[in-house]
Order: C-alpha cells, then sequence, then structure tokens
C-alpha cells in the first residue's frame, strides 16, 4: 500500500485560535484519514523546515515567510495552499521556479472586508473616534460645531482603487448610502465597472475628485507605496484615505506627514506597514485616524471557511487534478496534473 502524503498545516501556538477541541476540523473535513496531517507552529525559516522538510503539501495561515531559502529545501511539495487572499507570505516567483503549485482563497470572505471597508468609511467621515475624546474630556458640547464643518455622506465621491471582488462589494454598498463611485483599475475593463454602476478613471483623476479612497490593490511590486507624498499632493484637504487591502501599498511616512500638514483630513487603516506597529507610531495618538488591528476579515465563519477551502485545493492537487484558484497558472508542475478547473467564478463548472 502507499505511504499517505503528509501535509504540513501551519497554525498558531494553542490558546491563539481559542484551542478548539480539534484544531483540524475543517481539514479533517475534507481529507478524512486519507493523509498524514501535521501540525508546525515554527517561528524560524530552520523550525519550518525542520518540520516540513518531507512534506507533500503545506497549508499555510500564519507565521514565517516562506521565501526561496525555505522553498528550495521542500523537494517533495507539490503545493502551498494559503488560507488567505494575500500571498505575501510566500515567495511565488520562487515556488513557480521548483514546480511548486501556489493558492489562495481569494472569494472566501468578501462581504465581511467590504462591510469592514463601509466601516472605516462611516466612522471617519462621522469622526467618532474624535467625538468619543470629546465626551471622555468632558466636551460635549464641541461635538456639534466639529461635525457641522463637514459634508453630509449623499452625493459625495467615493474613489477605488483596484476593482476586484473586494471593491465591487464596497461599491454596491456605497451606491445604497448615495454614493457617488468613480474607480480606477488598468487590468478590469470598463464594462465590469460600469455595470457595477462605477465610472472609470484614471488615478490621477481619481485623486484628484474624491471625498474618500479606499485602496483594494495586492502588494507586489507594481503596487509598492503607490500611495505617497505625490499622490497624497493630488487628494482634496477635506479626503478621507481608507486602506483594508495591504499596509505597504501606502507609504506609511508619506500619510503620516500628509495628516500632520493637513493635505488630506482623516485615515481609517486595518493593515499598516509593520504588525503590530511600533508603540512609538504617530498614527497611534492622531484624533484623525481610526485603526483596527487587521481584523477586516474576522467573523465567526472565516477561519474554518478559508482553511476547509485551503484543503480542499491540497486535495485536488494531490489526486493530480488542477486547483481552483492557483496564484500562478504558468508553473509547471513537479508531478503532472491534469489542466482541469472543477470551479471557475465567471464561468462555472467547466472542463
Amino acid at each position: 500500500m502507499d505511504a499517505k502524503k503528509r501535509v504540513v498545516i501551519e497554525l498558531p501556538p494553542r490558546g491563539e485560535l481559542g484551542d478548539p477541541i480539534n484544531r483540524h476540523e475543517p481539514e479533517l473535513e475534507v481529507f478524512g484519514s486519507s493523509v498524514e496531517l501535521v501540525e508546525t507552529n515554527a517561528t524560524t525559516p530552520e523550525e519550518f523546515v525542520a518540520g516540513a522538510a518531507d512534506a507533500d503539501a503545506i497549508i499555510a495561515t500564519w507565521g514565517v515567510k516562506l521565501s526561496r531559502s525555505i522553498i528550495e529545501r521542500l523537494p517533495r511539495c507539490q503545493i502551498i495552499a494559503l488560507a488567505s487572499v494575500g500571498v505575501d507570505m510566500v515567495d511565488i516567483a520562487a515556488a513557480t521556479d521548483h514546480g511548486i503549485v501556489v493558492t489562495n482563497v481569494p472569494d472566501v470572505f468578501i462581504e465581511e472586508v467590504a462591510d469592514h471597508t463601509l466601516t472605516m468609511l462611516l466612522a471617519t467621515h462621522r469622526r467618532l473616534r474624535r467625538m468619543e475624546e470629546l465626551i471622555a474630556a468632558g466636551q460635549w458640547g464641541q461635538g456639534w460645531p466639529e461635525l457641522s464643518r463637514i459634508p453630509r455622506l449623499y452625493g459625495e465621491t467615493l474613489g477605488l482603487i483596484s476593482f476586484g471582488n473586494v471593491a465591487r462589494a464596497v461599491a454596491r454598498r456605497a451606491n445604497a448610502f448615495g454614493l457617488r463611485v468613480i474607480a480606477y483599475d488598468p487590468y478590469v475593463s470598463e464594462l465590469k465597472m460600469t455595470a457595477e454602476a462605477v465610472e472609470p478613471v484614471s488615478l490621477r483623476e481619481l485623486l484628484r475628485r474624491s471625498d474618500f479612497v479606499s485602496i483594494h490593490a495586492p502588494h507586489n511590486a507594481e503596487t509598492h507605496h503607490m500611495l505617497s507624498t505625490q499622490q497624497f499632493g493630488l487628494m482634496k484637504p477635506t479626503a478621507v484615505l481608507i486602506n483594508c487591502g495591504r499596509g505597504p501599498t501606502v507609504d506609511e511616512a508619506a500619510l503620516i506627514e500628509a495628516l500632520r500638514a493637513g493635505r488630506i483630513a482623516a485615515a481609517g487603516l486595518d493593515v499598516l506597514e509593520q504588525e503590530p506597529p511600533d508603540p512609538a507610531n504617530p498614527l497611534l495618538a492622531m484624533d484623525n485616524v481610526l485603526l483596527t488591528p487587521h481584523v477586516a476579515s474576522a467573523t465567526s465563519r472565516m477561519r474554518p471557511t478559508a482553511r476547509r477551502r485551503a484543503a480542499r485545493e491540497v486535495a485536488l492537487v494531490l489526486a493530480g487534478r488542477w486547483p481552483m484558484s492557483a496564484v500562478n497558472p504558468t508553473v509547471l508542475p513537479r508531478t503532472p496534473l491534469e489542466r482541469w478547473q472543477p470551479y471557475s467564478m465567471d464561468r462555472g463548472p467547466s472542463r
């Protein structure tokens, strides 16, 4: 009988997930007893390689960045399945060079992140942090004059940078609040935007016109610090920046300077360049900045659903099939896979 395939799953130390009765329940729902499931909560590359060197597949949910030096020491690995939308924690080029398919879960928690994005927009617009501080300081009567200087939300313009799944869900919510929505994404057709009642524009025009700028771009070489000093200089002094996407897409030092100088009015950030932030980070002390700790996708369904989906991707690849959400579709797999996609968000079931 053939030996079971070995699947290594990266999980935080016990306690950080609430220590449920069975930490591996989402994966076991998919695999049953068909694979050997091994947990690692390594915190260094050496610890990770020690636990995963003979893995046939890896499910990553947190922790050590899978760099080229790590990937080179995974001789049997066929797939790295990420239980997240972002793929920053894997060197995709290295995985491709070594014949490892990388997958993510781009469609699992779209609605949650869209909800959080609109929550940040509303909270920053109505200056909720500042209002709470006034009450705590015994200045109850100061809230009215401060908010009397801002326009009503209805009729304001929301600019979406990148128009993927989350941005489209945000656009639908924003339309219900009476916001005008414009978007910049050179990789999305104008027809997709106009179908959502969204006006396609250039990045420069978006920055000049928007009362709220919400950035949803993935983090890569092209998008690193795509909002920096020059871009903040184009925005309205009354504009608000929202980032529930990836921290490094925004130049944090330039953002701090823009907020201090009054070049933009406020920011609502679920992600930062450094997480957790340095306690001395000026953003933590600004009353026109609302911060949440990278929790936009967090609900009771998020972890189990994402991990179950990642396990399904692993099951497909170990069975010789092509996964649903390959991040590197040009990879030449170590073990030949059928070029078969069991499900597509746009086309439905297909062969």
